[in-house]
């Protein structure tokens, strides 16, 4: 049995349609997905010391076997981001958070947004709790994962051409504009940062502070 397997998706591969076509998550999830836990496989059968816990990897390994783990990583994270019908205002906690974090939950969808369509090159765009309990908007290169930086994920939008090139060809806007309008699941940020805080939104500071 393979030590590394890609975490099932969480809807049929038709579910994110219109925003998102069938056929970009059938090749992203089966071939740029699938194929980084291969990958990540043969190393490990070359290499008793790859295996270990995945978010360990992402923490320590280097060169190759960071880049696959990282990337087998950040794919299971964004799937699992992803609902039908998502996207809109989050309520409750939660938007008290955003809204103090970024002075307005607008504010928070546009650095988002303008971390995703403006990232040079292939890589992510974050949500993350940074160590001073402040949420942030970041962005990383290729497998690069806020793990490694001290940082807790809370939300990840995949800004490689495989996202969204077969929707909307160089276009990335479009497609961060749709993930972000329609398909972000704030209840699972919101699980994240109850488990990065340990609380309801309890210790999260504003940006400023």
């Amino acid at each position: 049995m393979p030590f590394f397997e890609p975490a099932p998706l969480p809807f049929a591969k038709d579910a994110l349609e219109p925003w998102i076509g069938a056929r970009t998550v059938e090749l992203h999830y089966e071939k740029h997905h699938r194929g980084y836990a291969e990958k990540l496989n043969r190393i490990a059968l070359a290499d008793p010391a790859a295996n270990r816990p995945l978010d360990d990897l992402v923490r320590h390994a280097e060169g190759e076997l960071f880049d696959l783990a990282g990337q087998l990583w950040n794919h299971d994270f964004y799937w699992r981001g992803l609902r039908p019908g998502g996207g809109g205002k989050p309520v409750g906690a939660l938007l008290a958070c955003l809204e103090a974090a970024f002075g307005g939950f607008a504010s928070c969808q546009r650095q988002l947004a303008e971390a995703a369509s403006g990232h040079f090159g292939s890589g992510w765009a974050w949500l993350v709790l940074d160590e001073r309990d402040r949420l942030r908007v970041t962005a990383t290169h290729d497998g690069d994962n806020p793990l490694r930086h001290g940082l807790a994920p809370l939300y990840a939008i995949d800004v490689w051409e495989h996202a969204y090139y077969l929707d909307v060809q160089d276009e990335r806007a479009r497609y961060v504009e749709a993930v972000i309008d329609h398909l972000i699941d704030w209840d699972f940020v919101l699980e994240n940062l109850v488990r990065a805080t340990g609380a309801r939104c309890g210790r999260v500071r504003s940006a400023g502070r």
